[in-house]
């Protein structure tokens, strides 16, 4: 992001006086998909696009926000009961209710901001707003009080409680704790976790933006995690002596048991949840060991299990992998919920060009739609600019 170019908005739009400058990021997820609701375990990163929001106190009980990308202006008071309409506010909203809740004493403020994290490609977008504006008010009005994991809980609470978006921890958590060259594994039941080095050299790593999105995302949603329930409630009665409450709690062999009792389709999508726990565990190892070829191994087996298993790929997203397995890349799988989005890849620097070219032109060919392209690098979390 171009700090001047925030700074020049802010002071055209406001009093000509300059704040401090935020920043936050938006994510990626390395491996661990639909891991999150069953107690596993995901392995985000946070990346080099996010938002930037430049804010000063104004000295009243409103707070004056303009989103520079949207060229709109919103104004709203801080103890208001209902808050802005406009989607986009809800979130300056929101985080301000929820930090107040936490103990800081929020006053009137300009805020301007703007973000290069492409909108709808599955890199958190919103997570990064909210991070971005909760670590600002922390700064601002709270004496950096508000512990990182507060922070992150508040940006959660404020999807939950002003946005309608009933969504999990992990892209906050990425987009506050994030490290440049370091991937976390986080646990989503205790909420422990490490960092791990991610700096591959000879490396690139690109998402490849299918441009789609398919309707039945939210109620396949609905349904896979209705699985996951329906083969816990069978282990439950299987092993009353044990505590049960995710897939996380089980084995192999513990799923084995139930297999005359629950359905296939269930079946399946249990065998994807064991599945992944392992994979992103192997994935921790092979990064210790600086050996990528095995994470790129481990990516393309989740893409098989998202696809076969867990079915929440689409024929766009098959169609990319295969382009990638075809071009020799050592790790691509789907990246997020499913039924579109982007693909994730790990490609040596030899091979990039001639994979991007081609993965865009048959791409094109096939489905008619120019697949978008995103190089990322792993970044630092949440911070005051200036």
């Amino acid at each position: 992001m171009d700090i001047e170019f925030v700074r020049s908005r802010f002071i055209k739009h406001f009093d000509g006086k300059t704040g401090n400058i935020y920043t936050a990021p938006g994510r990626i997820n390395l491996i661990g998909e639909h891991t999150d609701y069953n107690g596993g375990f995901v392995f985000p990163g946070a990346i080099d696009k996010g938002i930037m929001c430049e804010i000063r106190p104004n000295g009243t009980d409103t707070v004056m926000a303009y989103a520079i990308d949207l060229k709109d202006r919103v104004e709203f008071k801080i103890d208001d009961p209902q808050g802005p309409r406009a989607s986009w506010a809800r979130y300056i909203y929101g985080i301000v209710q929820e930090m107040k809740k936490r103990g800081v004493d929020v006053k009137g403020f300009n805020i301007a901001f703007a973000g290069d994290v492409p909108l709808g490609a599955g890199m958190s977008s919103s997570a990064a707003m909210e991070s971005c504006f909760a670590y600002a008010l922390n700064d601002l009005f709270g004496d950096n009080k508000v512990s990182k994991w507060d922070m992150a809980l508040s940006g959660q609470a404020t999807e939950h409680n002003y946005c309608g978006v009933n969504c999990g921890i992990m892209d906050q958590f990425a987009s506050i704790f994030g490290k440049a060259g370091k991937l976390m594994c986080l646990d989503c039941r205790s909420r422990k976790f490490e960092y791990y080095p991610f700096a591959p050299k000879g490396y690139k790593l690109v998402l490849i933006d299918s441009v789609v999105k398919h309707e039945l995302a939210s109620s396949a949603y609905n349904d896979r995690r209705k699985s996951c329930e329906n083969v816990v409630a069978a282990l439950k009665v299987k092993f009353a002596d044990k505590n049960i409450e995710t897939l996380r709690d089980v084995n192999w062999e513990m799923l084995e048991t139930v297999k005359s009792e629950v359905s296939e389709e269930d079946m399946k999508r249990a065998t994807y949840v064991l599945g992944e726990k392992d994979r992103v565990l192997a994935v921790c190892d092979a990064l210790n060991n600086g050996d990528y070829e095995t994470v790129g191994k481990k990516m393309y087996e989740t893409h098989e299990g998202l696809s076969k298993e867990y079915e929440v790929s689409c024929e766009e997203l098959d169609f990319l992998v295969d382009m990638a397995k075809k071009a020799g890349v050592t790790g691509s799988r789907i990246m997020g919920g499913g039924f579109g989005g982007c693909t994730i890849n790990l490609v040596k620097d030899e091979l990039y060009d001639k994979f991007i070219n081609e993965a865009v032109t048959e791409y094109k060919n096939k489905f008619g739609k120019q697949a978008k392209v995103y190089e990322v690098t792993i970044s630092d979390g949440a911070r005051k600019v200036c």
